[in-house]
């Protein structure tokens, strides 16, 4: 059942793709980071997210709650930036 729900999904999504096309910067990614101190009220843990784009499109991104609590906007910020980087290396 799984095999065929996968072959539907394939089937129904051929026409989806990235784009990508020449600019006058040339081949660059690009990366940005982000946090949201504080953003979950029940656990006061942070929002982390990045985003890596090619020629304009978007090739890795990722949202998650930051693992350890962060005392501050700045502290929130770099551990934001931390895991951005190690997805870029």
């Amino acid at each position: 059942d799984s095999v065929k729900w996968i072959m539907r999904y394939l089937k129904g999504t051929s026409n989806i793709c990235l784009v990508y096309g020449y600019n006058d910067i040339g081949c660059s990614l690009i990366g940005y980071a982000d946090s949201d101190y504080g953003g979950d009220l029940m656990k006061r843990r942070s929002l982390t997210c990045y985003i890596f784009t090619l020629y304009g499109c978007a090739v890795s991104w990722k949202a998650t709650l930051q693992p350890t609590l962060a005392l501050s906007t700045t502290e929130a910020e770099y551990m934001s930036l931390t895991e951005g980087v190690k997805e870029g290396i």
